[in-house]
């Protein structure tokens, strides 16, 4: 039961969060410090696949160096593959498993275990969200199933900040369009040197 609290709580939180961003990018910062928090790990990061490069394109991260942040290319067709067949994928140990990437810059890191899971948003796969922890991790029924919930949360989120954004920029458009195209139509101004008759009888017609 204990477990099931503090999930609950951590979703609890991370959604009150989430509901005061005003960005995707916001949204992405906040989920990845608030995983890092609730799995007290290492380290969290948050990717959106770039379609055109096939590539998982860091968004957010908390607790990570830039140096291992900027190691390379992550390829989301490729290795680990959270981000294109929508399962988790739970690594034990980072330096023997072929699945990841960049081994060695994971041990410079002091990272010894990952989990990913991918971000879904309208049943469609558009990022990834890792954590990596200190020491070996056997990732739990428990802490797979709080992860996924999280990743949908951001997913979801990040999706309204865009509409919401989208939404906004709409608005002004038509506000900025209506200005200029009812300017001076609704107001009469009599021509300058017509008597009064004369510009009584052009009002009616």
């Amino acid at each position: 039961m204990e477990n099931h609290t503090m999930q609950y709580d951590t979703i609890t939180r991370l959604t009150t969060a989430i509901s005061q961003c005003k960005d995707p990018e916001e949204v992405a910062l906040t989920t990845a410090e608030s995983v890092k928090t609730a799995f007290n790990a290492k380290g969290c990061s948050v990717f959106l696949v770039d379609r055109e490069t096939r590539e998982l394109g860091l968004v957010a991260s908390s607790g990570l160096s830039t140096e291992y942040l900027t190691k390379g290319p992550i390829h989301f067709m490729q290795t680990i593959r959270e981000a294109k067949d929508a399962i988790p994928i739970a690594i034990y140990d980072v330096m023997d498993d072929p699945r990841i990437e960049y081994p060695e810059e994971a041990k410079k890191e002091g990272i010894a275990s990952l989990l990913g899971v991918p971000i879904i948003s309208h049943d469609k796969i558009i990022g990834a969200l890792r954590i990596y922890t200190k020491t070996p991790w056997e990732f739990s029924f428990n802490d797979i199933n709080l992860a996924q919930a999280v990743a949908l949360i951001c997913g979801m989120a990040m999706d309204m900040c865009r509409m919401y954004k989208g939404y906004k920029t709409s608005i002004e458009i038509l506000k900025n369009m209506r200005g200029k195209d009812t300017y001076g139509t609704n107001k009469w101004t009599p021509y300058e040197g017509v008597p009064k008759s004369v510009d009584k009888s052009i009002r009616e017609h």
